[in-house]
């Protein structure tokens, strides 16, 4: 029997009794004063005081410190945490995100890698019931109390194998099943949809039995292109970027799905706090990449989650853009679009990149702090700064590249800033 638990995966730093000692009501007070100060100077602070959970505070001290940021809204409550529970947790934006889609919503979920249940609270406000099951004891009550403390009553909190669990539910048991396979193993991480586990490839047909949505969390780094073939019923692929950082693949699954026929769907959603950019296979009718002739007034690098989801060209259609070179996922256009999903630069110089040309057109132009960026170029950015002597900047950036005929060229440009930019 395959294990669809996280037990391999947690740190094993929270034990059971930590936990027990955490939960009493003087220990939660005594964490609440304390969660704003340094947690190895509280661990040095109360090292040995007997019969006190010291270690298991710092830990939740530290990732109150984290959960600030990741979780904003959740992290005014009193939750409890494990530091890689957190690490793998969904953000909070994401996860409210996806329990808003169109779709998303039922009678009944099943959350087979509950986790810290960040997407599980989330699409309670979606579902009557949703089943979260998680196989490591101490983090499936960690939850259970954050539930709690939320007053997410409609969760019901499973302690165990979630494989073992699905295969003795009936058929048609769920309206959606979620799923986020564990991606590493033996302090490794794991990138193959079918090397994490479970192994919803392996499983496919079993998921498919018991609910007609499958929601399959994929790793960001996975190569999109192969789902199809590993995923039989896939109907639509999301990538999901916050604030400029990729950060999920999710792939959804639906039973019947005429697979000769259908066209699977590709979604780039772009979050940052202006909002959500959506970007769409079905949005262009692309046939290749506009190219141009000479790098234009402006410089534009889509967001990760575009280039991710090969959405360049329909995104270069819809504003009127150009690649300047077919094998660099860069774009550049005349005029100035406010509301391009991703970074805006204004082109200063383009110049062919010679060696000695270039180190006197830094010293006649008095460049001697740039963000260098290279884009199918030989040398390394490390190689360039160090050849250049050349400091940050977080103004004026340089692009190393080759233009349309492959020859290397730099591109130097100002960044341009707009509300909500990430940076």
């Amino acid at each position: 029997m395959l294990s669809a638990g996280r037990l391999h995966q947690t740190e094993s730093a929270m034990t059971s009794d930590e936990l027990q000692q955490l939960l009493e009501p003087g220990v939660l007070e005594e964490l609440r004063v304390h969660e704003h100060v340094d947690p190895a100077e509280f661990a040095m602070k109360h090292h040995g005081r007997a019969g006190f959970p010291v270690r298991a505070i710092a830990e939740q001290i530290a990732c109150r410190k984290k959960a600030r940021k990741k979780l904003p809204e959740l992290s005014r409550r009193s939750l409890l945490y494990t530091t890689l529970s957190l690490e793998q947790a969904s953000g909070e934006r994401s996860a409210r995100y996806k329990s808003d889609l169109e779709g998303m919503q039922g009678k009944t979920m099943l959350d087979m890698t509950g986790g810290l249940g960040i997407d599980a609270l989330f699409f309670s406000r979606r579902f009557d019931k949703v089943i979260y099951v998680e196989q490591d004891p101490v983090l499936a009550r960690i939850a259970g109390h954050n539930f709690n403390e939320l007053g997410a009553g409609t969760i019901q909190v499973i302690t165990g194998d979630s494989i073992a669990y699905l295969m003795a539910c009936p058929d048609k048991s769920f309206d959606w099943i979620y799923v986020d396979p564990a991606r590493r193993a033996a302090g490794k991480r794991l990138v193959n949809l079918q090397e994490c586990e479970p192994d919803v490839v392996g499983l496919h047909d079993l998921f498919l039995r018991k609910s007609h949505n499958i929601c399959i969390k994929a790793s960001p780094a996975h190569e999109i292109t192969v789902f199809r073939d590993m995923v039989p019923s896939l109907r639509e692929v999301l990538v999901l970027s916050v604030d400029g950082e990729c950060r999920e693949i999710l792939l959804f699954c639906r039973r019947h799905a005429d697979v000769s026929v259908h066209q699977v769907t590709v979604r780039a959603v772009c979050l940052t706090e202006n909002g959500a950019s959506v970007i769409s296979s079905c949005q262009e009718n692309v046939t290749g990449k506009p190219m141009a002739e000479n790098v234009g007034a402006y410089l534009y690098e889509p967001d990760p989650a575009i280039i991710k989801a090969c959405l360049v060209p329909v995104l270069a259609r819809i504003h009127g853009m150009h690649f300047f070179n077919s094998h660099v996922e860069l774009l550049t256009s005349d005029k100035r679009v406010a509301s391009f999903p991703g970074r805006r630069f204004r082109v200063c110089d383009t110049l062919p990149y010679k060696p000695r040309y270039f180190s006197r057109y830094l010293k006649n132009n008095g460049i001697g702090a740039a963000s260098v960026h290279r884009r199918n170029f030989p040398l390394s950015p490390d190689e360039i700064r160090r050849r250049y002597r050349l400091k940050e900047s977080r103004r004026r950036f340089l692009f190393f590249t080759r233009n349309r005929d492959a020859a290397l060229i730099c591109i130097v440009c100002e960044r341009e800033r707009v509300s909500g930019d990430p940076g």
